[in-house]
């Protein structure tokens, strides 16, 4: 091991993540006389920024009214609405600014570097560390960590096979959601909900949806048990995926773990259509005499549903025209187009922006300093804690507030 983590150190960070870099940061610019190490179990730092948003990382969403930004947070947000009236998305922005980085946005109010690619982002909060005076140990994972009766903390650190004994004034832990150390977490005296998987898509196996891998709905309405989201939906060859998926595998995520990810999902496929609104279009439909001899699988009546899925809908009617359909078959078009039923037969991965829901109690830390409740000088920042947002930059977000306001607690 390198001598830099073989003395003693005012402060400690557990993770070489978004939230353990800001924390860094934010720390050794308000005190530069404090030594600061991070410790990265792995072997490059900021791993989970390098990947986001396909490589171009989505630093944060553009939603600057902190009582509005809370309600993206299925879990989490009531603790964070402090946090963001200190540190928010117009602040990650001028920080980035600051430190030489511009961001822009884009259509759907997420946020990226100008220079779409995630390496200047990294790049960026690595130089900001050094510049600091930051110390960087990769390789080394934390195995203990037990309260010092004088003060601070004793620490077991494994580098390869060797373990290694540090010494520390204040602990960060910022490691996201990393088993053994919630078991660390644990052992200086905090409960954790325990983790399961958010944000993901859906597995459904249906012949309504068969073979249209690609299609996508632009506004589709989900309901499932008491949740309901909206948005843009995506058909793939498993199943059914996009912000409105996502979004309430995101709320749902208990919900869904508990039933081992099987439910019904009811999809209105025209986003906010009541059944008695879409009747009327079909009846217009009907009623309209140029009509009367098309096919109706050729000739959609919503334009937001595209041709494809429109047909794959309408099998159930057969080979009809418009001017031949009875009054029970359009009343139960209308059912499917804006109430029909799904079975969820399974959960997938969402690429790189997996995470999950679960982690420290968020009622045994104080969210204006990041610290403990229960262990003095013990903080916490990121995704180690039981937080977590819907996909658009809301993660990385609760990611730089944390990380900034234990920072500048860890300062003192």
């Amino acid at each position: 091991m390198s001598k830099q983590t073989q003395s003693n150190w005012d402060v400690i960070i557990a993770g070489g993540g978004p939230a353990g870099f800001f924390a860094a940061i934010r720390c050794a610019e308000l005190n530069p006389k404090l030594r600061v190490l991070i410790i990265e179990k792995s072997s490059q730092t900021l791993g989970k920024v390098l990947a986001s948003g396909g490589g171009r990382c989505n630093v944060t969403h553009a939603c600057f009214d902190p009582a509005q930004l809370v309600s993206f947070y299925p879990r989490g947000g009531m603790a964070l609405r402090g946090a963001f009236t200190r540190f928010q998305p117009a602040d990650t922005v001028k920080w980035f600014e600051t430190h030489g980085v511009k961001l822009k946005t884009e259509a759907d109010n997420r946020m990226f570097p100008v220079t779409d690619s995630s390496a200047t982002i990294a790049d960026c909060l690595r130089q900001a560390a050094t510049n600091a005076g930051v110390k960087v140990q990769l390789g080394t994972s934390l195995q203990k960590a037990e309260k010092n009766p004088k003060g601070g903390f004793n620490l077991e650190v494994r580098e390869g096979a060797e373990f290694f004994p540090l010494q520390t004034k204040k602990l960060l832990i910022a490691t996201g959601s990393d088993p053994k150390t919630r078991e660390i977490v644990k052992s200086l005296g905090h409960s954790i909900e325990e983790p399961v998987p958010s944000l993901f898509t859906f597995n459904v196996n249906d012949k309504r949806i068969d073979g249209l891998a690609g299609v996508a709905v632009e506004n589709v309405t989900l309901k499932m048990d008491s949740l309901t989201q909206s948005g843009p939906m995506l058909i793939t060859h498993w199943g059914l995926s996009g912000p409105a998926v996502l979004r309430l595998s995101a709320w749902g995520a208990r919900i869904l773990f508990e039933k081992k990810y099987r439910s019904t999902l009811t999809v209105n496929w025209l986003g906010d259509y009541r059944l008695d609104s879409a009747l009327e279009v079909l009846q217009r439909n009907k009623d309209w005499h140029e009509n009367a001899r098309k096919k109706i699988a050729a000739q959609p009546a919503f334009s937001q549903i595209p041709v494809r899925l429109w047909k794959q809908l309408t099998q159930f009617i057969g080979d009809k025209n418009w001017g031949d359909i009875s009054k029970a078959e359009m009343r139960k078009l209308a059912e499917e187009l804006t109430a029909g039923e799904f079975a969820i037969k399974g959960k997938g991965i969402f690429k790189e922006e997996f995470v999950t829901c679960g982690g420290v109690n968020l009622n045994e830390v104080d969210f204006k300093t990041m610290q403990s409740r229960i262990t003095p000088d013990l903080f916490f920042a990121g995704e180690v804690l039981d937080i977590d947002g819907v996909t658009g930059g809301f993660n990385f977000q609760s990611s730089w507030t944390t990380g900034w306001l234990a920072g500048s607690a860890l300062a003192l």
